[in-house]
């Protein structure tokens, strides 16, 4: 349920990560589907992103990129929390609002 990622300094290279490990999750075809994100704000700072994958009918999986922690949580389909990556302490990735 948790895992290690690689140290992301760009934040191409992590949205292209969380994409592909919620295709694999829901058996979708990269590529096809789009991808969506919001900033999520607290206190009126940034403190992380909100991704969310459109499948077909209405299916949607998502994942939130916790900045304070530097973890990303991975949600299924059904809502389920199925994996807890830490990334890198090394990662210098920032939240642009």
């Amino acid at each position: 349920m948790t895992a290690e990622s690689p140290c992301f300094t760009q934040l191409e290279h992590l949205r292209q990560y969380i994409y592909q490990i919620l295709c694999d999750k829901e058996q979708l075809e990269p590529g096809v589907f789009p991808m969506t994100e919001r900033v999520i704000v607290r206190a009126q700072d940034p403190c992380g992103i909100y991704f969310c994958l459109h499948g077909p009918r209405s299916v949607k999986c998502t994942a939130i990129w916790e900045t304070d922690t530097n973890t990303i949580l991975f949600y299924g389909a059904s809502g389920e929390r199925f994996l807890r990556t830490q990334l890198s302490s090394s990662s210098a990735l920032q939240v642009a609002a």
